[in-house]
């Protein structure tokens, strides 16, 4: 419980990078450091550099009675002359560095300390971690084939389909890769199960898959569920030898009798009533 809570983060302090967690690290990392009110010139100095000092203009100034005109020139810029966005920018740096040294272990606080920015200590920390995982490109390959391959499992409810899937595409999103709506709408459709595949029918009939969102489309397949179960229901009964074995070969067809008997029940009860 400790270690989530650290793996987290909080207000006060930035989450902590766990082994083999650098992806989902640096993702949060990134969204902690963008509620700080100055969240725009930390991701500068993390991505870009710090604030490099170049020169002001100082305007002239007219001559008075008591001293001579100053001309317009340049003159090296300082904490004190420069515009208040280019400060904001100057001072990020500072706060950048001790971020991201309070959000990593002394195994690794030992090797990125000697870094001399912020932005170098990012791309170190980067290749630290390299040894550990996939390098980004692999990761985004492997996660187009988990897309490409996904695919229902035997007995599975839609609910434990949508929330794989789910899952899914959250890591598509945050590993910034982009698959059209239809082509997820399509994969969403074609992967369930045989006994799924006339109320497909019916969706892919009466919405615009091009334009329509999966979850959309989860919350209009859900209210077929109990058809689609029953008709997995009667798929499995003529396969199977007995009763017994009936009701060995899948969780979906024990809930199926048990919700059917109780349903029958209710409606002598109801009949009793009226009676």
């Amino acid at each position: 419980m400790h270690n989530n809570i650290m793996a987290a983060g909080s207000k006060d302090r930035p989450p902590m990078l766990g082994p083999g967690r650098y992806s989902q690290w640096r993702s949060r990392f990134l969204r902690y450091i963008d509620t700080k009110g100055n969240g725009e010139y930390l991701r500068k100095c993390i991505f870009e550099g710090p604030y490099k000092l170049t020169s002001v203009v100082i305007e002239a100034v007219a001559a008075t009675v008591n001293s001579p005109e100053v001309p317009e020139h340049d003159e090296a810029e300082t904490i004190h002359n420069m515009s208040e966005e280019n400060k904001l920018y100057f001072k990020a740096e500072k706060e950048a560095i001790f971020l991201l040294l309070t959000g990593i272990g002394d195994e690794i606080y030992s090797t990125v300390d000697a870094c001399n920015t912020a932005n170098e200590m990012w791309i170190a920390i980067e290749r630290l971690q390299q040894g550990e995982s996939l390098n980004v490109q692999d990761v985004k390959t492997n996660l187009f084939w988990e897309f490409r391959k996904f695919t229902s499992r035997d007995g599975e409810s839609m609910e434990s389909y949508y929330s794989r899937f789910y899952k899914l595409m959250n890591e598509l999103k945050r590993n910034n890769l982009q698959v059209t709506t239809m082509q997820v709408n399509v994969q969403f459709l074609q992967q369930l199960q045989p006994e799924w595949s006339r109320f497909v029918t019916l969706v892919k009939q009466s919405e615009k898959i091009d334009t329509i969102s999966y979850h959309r489309l989860f919350d209009i397949l859900k209210q077929f569920q109990k058809e689609g179960l029953l008709y997995c229901a009667e798929i499995i009964a003529k396969k199977c030898k007995s009763i017994k074995h009936f009701l060995r070969c899948s969780t979906i067809c024990r809930y199926l009798l048990s919700s059917t008997k109780t349903s029958r029940s209710n409606e002598t009860s109801s009949s009793t009533r009226q009676s």
